[in-house]
């Protein structure tokens, strides 16, 4: 369990966490030299049990409000300390914002310094806390008298957080990728990088090669060490440090509010939707395009927040708005953060992540509306389902996995869990089922609309039926469902045309005249037929009148298109075919020449080398070398 401090300057934090650890949480020389608290600090206590109690010591003094907003980023439970001789100030009331702001709702309010004043003084301090604390997460939270200089109720207190640790269940890894908030960073000789802080998601191994993100360097984690030993994993909900090695590390600086995480989260983001809660303590509405600080895991960083032209939010309000942020970070979908005012002096709201990749334009159209609305929900199961039925053109499974940073096998049995159809591999989107359906019964609907209004026609194009469906899929969608239709043989792809099996042009008395002058050319005894282009000429017809009679009439099987421009009447090809099954069944290994076949068939060798060769890319023959043998039956080959 990670606890962090809360509270004003000089209420004595760092020491009450000395008194229950031993630990002296200050370790700068300068946080040494003035007394105060300047940047965050680490200290353990292990349970009887065997677990691990963290603490979190931060600063209170409002100038390091931003060390303390990386301190508390990803706790379990807050100790918010309070001295007994100044009661409730500036600072205990906006660690407790920030504090009620990240949904922090396990916590305990310490009374510190009582060995200070008469105990009517710690009842008055009692009373004003507990106004104070109502209408917040830790509205009626245990309150502990105790004196870090003394000793007084630090053995129940100790005993009190110890009972927390050993009850509270471990946070989900499972299913998740990993993220690891960076908190500190330094060099140790002989080890290269440490990177301390806290896994906010799933599981880190020694070994695992990982990201540091926005950055996008690869690194590699030699080790991992919690409360200074070695383990071999650090799991969601652990503080530790990283021994990190890379080769790019030395060219870029790393740091507090990066983050090391699965290379499949990373995706810096510069535009955030999310629901934001102003303080119901600002004085003024927050306007569109007002400046902010977003405090997010441990960066903080300058942006705007855009809401609509106009527009404002009133104090106290809850609303779905956009940050717009000067540099990207890496965020997830429920991502707590904190918002503080253009000079990083007050804070002014918060809120969480509700799509971490937002789109710059139409953020107000009534889809886009419909996929935020859907993207709220915690479960990324009701999240994808609505998400589906509001995105028509279908969901990126890659970018949803992303947003929610669920793995591949969580993310595919979650899929099967849910009525929808999943299309593509690499790129992958999700559509309803009704979706699909629909788009089958337009594609089939088109096809038989053209064989009705054109039996001439060979097909649709598929570029034209892409400009007449409603569907909106990407190609590789449709690819994949028109494929479907194909093994489902309710349609037949023939290059870029799509038909109906068994639709073939209907003839005309236009087509019977050019077909009975063209047959007597394609009969043939010592040679091949003319090409289209050669008959074409012969006859004085056009190329591509002859050319489209050619391809219709090869579609419905009578007329085989044997070369490039060259057709040859179905019962010529057995005729060709049975005299090779002949000449290779006369030779004892049945095998055959091509010169052979040739001098048997009395056509010429060009000629000879073209029938070969067509029987070669159809499969009814098999070339080794110079000699081929036949593969299998010519029916089979030509089906």
């Amino acid at each position: 369990m990670i606890v962090a401090t809360a509270g004003h300057i000089d209420h004595g934090k760092t020491r009450l966490v000395e008194a229950l650890t031993g630990i002296d949480t200050d370790r700068l020389p300068e946080e040494k030299r003035r007394g105060i608290s300047i940047d965050i600090g680490f200290a353990y206590l292990p349970t009887p049990l065997g677990n691990l109690l963290g603490f979190v010591d931060v600063p209170g003094h409002d100038r390091f409000i931003r060390n303390m907003l990386a301190g508390v980023c990803a706790i379990d439970q807050a100790l918010i300390v309070i001295a007994a001789d100044d009661g409730v100030m500036p600072q205990t009331i906006e660690h407790l914002q920030i504090l009620d702001l990240l949904r922090v709702n396990r916590g305990m309010v310490v009374i510190n310094k009582v060995d200070r004043v008469p105990e009517i003084r710690v009842k008055e301090v009692t009373g004003s806390v507990r106004a104070l604390l109502q209408g917040t997460s830790f509205a009626g939270c245990p309150i502990y008298p105790v004196s870090a200089v003394t000793g007084t109720g630090i053995p129940a207190l100790r005993e009190k957080l110890i009972a927390e640790a050993d009850l509270l269940p471990a946070r989900r890894a499972e299913g998740q990728r990993a993220r690891f908030a960076i908190d500190r960073t330094f060099s140790m000789s002989g080890s290269g990088t440490v990177v301390t802080g806290t896994v906010f998601n799933g599981r880190i191994a020694a070994g695992a090669r990982l990201m540091v993100s926005p950055s996008g360097i690869q690194v590699r984690v030699r080790g991992i060490q919690v409360n200074g030993r070695p383990v071999n994993e650090a799991c969601a909900g652990q503080r530790c440090a990283l021994n990190l090695v890379g080769a790019d590390l030395h060219k870029k600086v790393i740091g507090r509010g990066d983050w090391v995480l699965d290379g499949a989260l990373h995706d810096p983001t510069s535009r955030i939707d999310a629901r934001i809660q102003i303080l119901a303590t600002e004085s003024e509405p927050v306007a569109h395009l007002a400046p902010v600080h977003l405090h997010i895991g441990t960066a903080a960083v300058p942006g705007r927040i855009a809401i609509r032209r106009g527009e404002s939010m009133e104090p106290g309000a809850s609303r779905i708005a956009q940050v717009v942020l000067e540099r990207p970070v890496c965020a997830l979908h429920g991502d707590r953060f904190v918002l503080r005012d253009a000079s990083a002096t007050r804070t002014i709201g918060g809120g969480y992540v509700v799509d971490p990749f937002a789109p710059a334009t139409r953020r107000y159209t009534v889809a886009r509306l419909a996929q935020v609305s859907a993207l709220e929900s915690e479960s990324p199961a009701v999240a994808l389902r609505a998400l589906v039925e509001a995105t028509p053109e279908g969901v990126s499974l890659n970018r949803f996995e992303a947003t929610f940073g669920i793995d591949t096998v969580s993310a595919t049995a979650l899929y099967k869990t849910l009525p929808l159809a999943v299309l593509g591999k690499a790129d992958r989107i999700a559509i309803s089922l009704a979706g699909h359906d629909q788009f089958r019964a337009e594609v089939l609907a088109e096809i038989d609309r053209l064989h009705r209004e054109d039996p001439m026609s060979l097909g649709i194009e598929l570029s034209t039926l892409r400009g007449k469906l409603e569907s909106r899929l990407p190609e590789f969608a449709i690819a994949q469902l028109l494929r479907e239709l194909a093994v489902e043989k309710l349609l037949e792809i023939h290059g870029t045309k799509l038909r109906r099996p068994g639709q073939n042009a209907m003839p005309n008395p236009a087509d019977d005249r050019l077909w009975n002058l063209v047959l007597p050319r394609l009969v043939t005894e010592r040679k091949l037929p003319p090409t289209a282009k050669e008959l074409a000429a012969t006859l004085g017809l056009s190329e591509k009148v002859l050319s489209d009679l050619l391809l219709r009439k090869s579609k419905t099987g009578e007329l085989l298109r044997f070369a490039e421009g060259r057709y040859l009447l179905r019962a010529d090809v057995l005729r060709f075919a049975q005299l090779a099954s002949e000449i290779a069944g006369a030779n004892p290994d049945g095998q055959f020449l091509a010169a052979q076949y040739r001098n048997t068939a009395g056509i010429s060798r060009n000629h000879a080398i073209e029938v070969l060769e067509f029987f070669d890319r159809i499969g009814f023959t098999h070339r080794v070398g110079d000699t081929r043998r036949i593969r299998r039956a010519i029916e089979q080959s030509l089906r």
